[in-house]
């Protein structure tokens, strides 16, 4: 069993927050980490509703009553986006408990999608909620793990997802992760409200692989689905929301450059990536023109999963091509710039010393598959990636 780095976050919230919400995509084990910590941490029974039931979500119609039922008890609520007036009820209910000497551990609240989906939870439960977000697979958990045995490319081209990552077989792995896709534009997105035709939103999902890493030119996806940039964006929008997809903004600091100032994008699991890409081996990985980008997106993901709350990220290109994989910015003026390689003896261009001079970084590193770290020309510090994640936790 690999153990979730997010347990400490969430046993502390449990024992000091009224609300906890564990946000993340399907299928990456919120349920099962939410009742394995409950049961074993909490000194008080335990309620689940998984509201993807219609049986449990028919107990809710009269949610107040129903809940009140359960005083003395931690609620755990499944796929609680699927009842946002829930909100202000438990808001109700918590401070309730909170009069009778009840100060936390009241719900623990799971949902398949982002914060700003559930907004009204913010507005009705401020000062009494905290968020934790739950990823797929890292690599340093996974190194944590086992760190003689952690295969970093297997968790490279099968993705994080645990039933994906786990399988028995490769070809388990391709049929789990086909199936996810199918069933999240079948069935999953659906559920929540966005009616978009699942044929659609797969093909809008599919031409988005193919700007992995890169500024995604949604007019020419909306001409080859015949619809309108506005909803290109929407479908955009949802697969963000929905965990699916990242987009990394531009770097905002003071030049006179002139900037790119549109988002790069990322499928965020590189295991989904390449089924929407058809890449169906390493070895085919390997020999594929995306193989750069997919590296990068995992180098990316990785980072950005770990990166403590006050911690900025983004990217830099400017107009005569000074380019910036990763700008981490932190703390009164420290910024580090981040070049991300698939080679094993990685090369830099003129452009990202430029790019380093215009935003002033005071750190440059170069991310790649290797493990060894050196340095190179320009105040450059060669590093692989769990080396690397390493440096970002003892920086906080």
């Amino acid at each position: 069993m690999v153990t979730r780095i997010l347990e400490g976050k969430l046993i502390d919230s449990l024992k000091n927050m009224p609300v906890v919400v564990i946000l993340g995509p399907r299928q990456v084990g919120k349920t099962t980490l939410a009742l394995d910590l409950a049961r074993t941490t909490l000194d008080k029974p335990i309620h689940y509703l998984d509201l993807e039931l219609n049986s449990d979500l028919a107990k809710l119609d009269d949610a107040e009553s129903y809940l009140r039922r359960y005083e003395n008890q931690l609620l755990v609520i499944d796929e609680v986006q699927r009842k946002p007036e829930l909100f202000p009820v438990i808001r109700a209910l918590v401070d309730l408990r909170k009069r009778n000497g009840e100060r936390a551990g009241h719900f623990l609240l799971l949902g398949s999608a982002s914060r700003d989906l559930l907004q009204q939870s913010s507005e009705s439960l401020a000062g009494r909620i905290r968020y934790l977000e739950l990823n797929p697979f890292s690599a340093m958990e996974l190194h944590l793990n086992d760190p003689l045995g952690f295969n970093v490319e297997k968790l490279w081209f099968r993705g994080g997802f645990p039933d994906s990552y786990l399988a028995e077989s490769e070809t388990q792995s391709q049929d789990w992760r086909r199936d996810f896709i199918s069933t999240y534009v079948e069935k999953d997105i659906p559920l929540f409200g966005p009616q978009v035709p699942a044929t659609r939103m797969k093909r809008f999902w599919s031409m988005l692989a193919h700007y992995h890493g890169q500024q995604a030119v949604l007019t020419e996806i909306a001409k080859s689905l015949e619809v309108s940039h506005t909803t290109a964006r929407n479908y955009l929008d949802i697969l963000q929301d929905f965990f699916m997809v990242r987009q990394v903004h531009p770097w905002s600091g003071n030049t006179k450059k002139r900037l790119v100032k549109t988002p790069k994008v990322y499928i965020r699991d590189t295991g989904l990536l390449h089924s929407l890409l058809n890449i169906a081996s390493f070895d085919q990985l390997l020999g594929h023109p995306a193989v750069g980008a997919s590296w990068e997106g995992f180098v990316m993901e990785n980072i950005l999963n770990q990166l403590p709350a006050n911690w900025t990220a983004s990217y830099y290109r400017s107009s005569n091509q000074a380019e910036i994989d990763l700008v981490l910015e932190f703390g009164s003026n420290e910024v580090w710039g981040i070049e991300i390689k698939k080679s094993s003896a990685p090369t830099i261009r003129s452009g990202f010393h430029r790019a380093c001079e215009d935003i002033g970084a005071t750190k440059k590193f170069v991310v790649y598959s290797g493990a060894d770290r050196f340095p190179m020309r320009g105040d450059i510090e060669v590093v692989g990636l769990i080396e690397f994640l390493g440096m970002i936790a003892k920086a906080e």
